[in-house]
């Protein structure tokens, strides 16, 4: 920590890429896929000037995040296939009018679709899908295309912990924690356990401030979209039963998944339970608001409401031209047979085995060592002692893809439709390949910077003493010292708003977290798992997020009105999460490691 500060140059050059990510993504509004290589870049020149690192030092660390890269694609891929199969045939519709059909109370329908289809889609598919497929629907059924938009970002934030089956834990916290696997090991623990577990504390942070997000998805369309004239949260009293018992409802379940099934379900299973209960306890005449709320006239409506598609369009009614005879159970079907997929290798533990090492064949090369098998590995890359691998038998991406095949024979669907789904899930994972490839990459070099001195590649007297990560790791510690677990969510929001994806917050800063944990002696868990406090909440004022939902409702030009809008939320989010991680470092968990 002291030599840190008494290097202010090498503070400064580590933190050369994430300020150009900072000034590219925000100051020029740049896409990902075009700042992230030149953050790369950055990151690589800094490595080689700097940290001295070897030019094969740099291509191995890079090849390592690309391989990483196309774990998570694979993911992507398979989640996007699926929902887009169920997009084709019908079945999102059927299960948004299933939703619908309930209540024509609006806060109502912001609970069940704002809350609990877009938390599941979350579960399913993340990278930004639930705000895309639910504002749509939400307009479909008369909502302003803003309240839409406001209702269904803020509505799926809390379930972003663990986005598509489980991604921002698997890969956003084991890929960058594996440069701290010998810390770990000392502790007896994996890198995928003990980030298994630190997910499993990050669904004990989000499950209790999450709470009250149906909450706060009402009552900000009740306050900004209800009657000009009187602005007021009366109307949100008679929801408030509904919405905290729906909020518990998708608590319990979610905390407990990710405590004893791991990352993948908890998101998916929490939505699914506590949509059943609570669809369930309002079927049954329980929690129904006494009264039915409505938006004022549509002729009442500013114009910054609306935007190209009108509610009730034709463009929406074709939309939402759903075959009549597909039951809701059939709807469902797809979920539920990758619910039992997912359990089934994970909680079978011969299967589980099989799949994360069954059998497989070696090759040696003068670049490196590989092995194909269920896991496809390359090992001692250009003679380094970096590896990567990908795990394409046991990830999600495999059972989602299968789950979208056999959804084909079930819902009936044409050549067409099957391509159609494909080609389309195909197109949306171009910008996210490039972007995870370099930013994994950038994010491995400010990893090993110095692991090729730690390797005796370099005399270490050459070499800043510690990666990047941990300069800065060390330097954050000194400055802000004990103070620091009320601002560990403030750094996940800000590499989510920065990055616009949770994955890449946690890819950027887990170890960061790890090592800042370390150097002031408190839970490295907990200070880990409270990263994804920030890191959720800032999906809902993430620019590319923000961006593309309203392009699906037509309304282009008030990102920065949404972005305002959703501040409320994230204020609540970031300065109760601090206080939570600041009792939970202090108070009830210090021991923990």
């Amino acid at each position: 920590m002291e030599t840190a500060m008494m290097n202010p140059v090498e503070i400064g050059a580590a933190l050369a890429p994430l300020v150009v990510v900072a000034v590219l993504l925000v100051g020029f509004l740049w896409p990902a896929e075009r700042s992230m290589p030149v953050a790369w870049l950055v990151a690589a020149v800094v490595g080689f000037v700097v940290w001295d690192m070897p030019i094969e030092w740099i291509a191995a660390a890079s090849l390592r995040g690309a391989l990483a890269a196309l774990e998570i694609l694979w993911i992507v891929f398979g989640a996007l296939v699926l929902l887009y199969t169920l997009m084709r045939s019908g079945a999102v519709d059927r299960i948004n009018q299933g939703f619908a059909s309930i209540s024509e109370d609006r806060r109502v329908q912001i609970v069940l679709l704002g809350f609990f289809l877009a938390t599941f889609i979350e579960g399913v598919a993340g990278f930004g899908t639930p705000a895309a497929v639910v504002a749509p629907l939400l307009l479909a059924l008369g909502f302003p295309a803003l309240a839409a938009v406001v209702a269904a970002l803020v509505g799926h934030a809390v379930a972003t912990v663990f986005g598509a089956v489980g991604t921002p834990i698997i890969v956003g916290y084991q890929q960058p924690l594996g440069s701290v696997e010998s810390t770990i090991a000392a502790e007896g623990m994996s890198v995928a356990s003990y980030s298994a577990t630190a997910g499993a504390w990050a669904a004990v942070f989000n499950g209790v401030l999450g709470v009250l997000m149906p909450l706060f998805a009402v009552g900000m369309v009740v306050y900004f979209f209800g009657s000009r004239d009187e602005r007021s949260l009366a109307p949100v009293r008679g929801i408030i039963p509904l919405c905290l018992f729906a909020g518990v409802a998708f608590a319990v379940p979610y905390v407990l998944t990710a405590w004893f099934l791991g990352p993948e379900l908890p998101s998916l299973f929490a939505a699914m339970v506590g949509g059943v209960i609570v669809v369930g306890t309002l079927r049954s005449g329980y929690l129904e608001p006494e009264d039915t709320w409505e938006f004022p006239p549509r002729e009442e409506w500013p114009d910054h409401w609306v935007g190209s598609i009108e509610p009730d369009s034709d463009e929406l009614d074709a939309a939402t031209d759903t075959e009549a005879s597909m039951s809701l159970l059939r709807a469902w079907a797809p979920y539920g047979i990758l619910v039992v997929l997912l359990i089934g290798t994970r909680v079978i533990e011969p299967v589980a085995e099989f799949l994360q090492s069954g059998p497989v064949t070696g090759l040696e090369s003068d670049i490196g060592h590989f092995t194909v098998g269920p896991v496809l590995e390359w090992s001692l890359i250009f003679g380094t002692e970096l590896g990567g691998a990908i795990e394409w038998a046991y990830v999600p991406g495999t059972w989602l893809v299968l789950s979208a095949l056999l959804a084909i024979p079930l819902f009936r669907m044409n050549v067409d439709e099957v391509a159609g789904a494909w080609h389309e899930a195909g197109g949306k994972i171009v910008s996210p390949l490039i972007a995870l490839v370099f930013v994994i990459a950038m994010v491995e070099i400010m990893l090993e910077t110095n692991a090729h001195a730690e390797a005796g590649a370099a005399s270490p007297e050459a070499v800043p003493d510690g990666s990047m990560i941990v300069v800065l790791a060390d330097a954050t510690a000194a400055a802000i010292g004990p103070a620091y677990p009320l601002i560990v969510p403030a750094i996940g929001a800000l590499g989510t708003f920065i990055a616009g994806s949770i994955t890449v917050s946690n890819i950027t800063f887990s170890a960061f977290q790890f090592e800042v944990a370390q150097s002031l002696g408190m839970p490295t868990q907990i200070l880990v798992g409270a990263h994804s406090i920030g890191a959720a909440i800032g999906n809902v004022i993430a620019v590319h997020n923000v961006i593309a939902a309203l392009a699906t409702v037509g309304l282009v030009g008030e990102t920065g009105r949404i972005i305002r809008l959703n501040l409320i939320p994230v204020v609540y989010y970031l300065l109760a999460g601090g206080l939570l991680t600041t009792v939970f470092v202090y108070v009830l968990f210090p021991t923990v490691f």
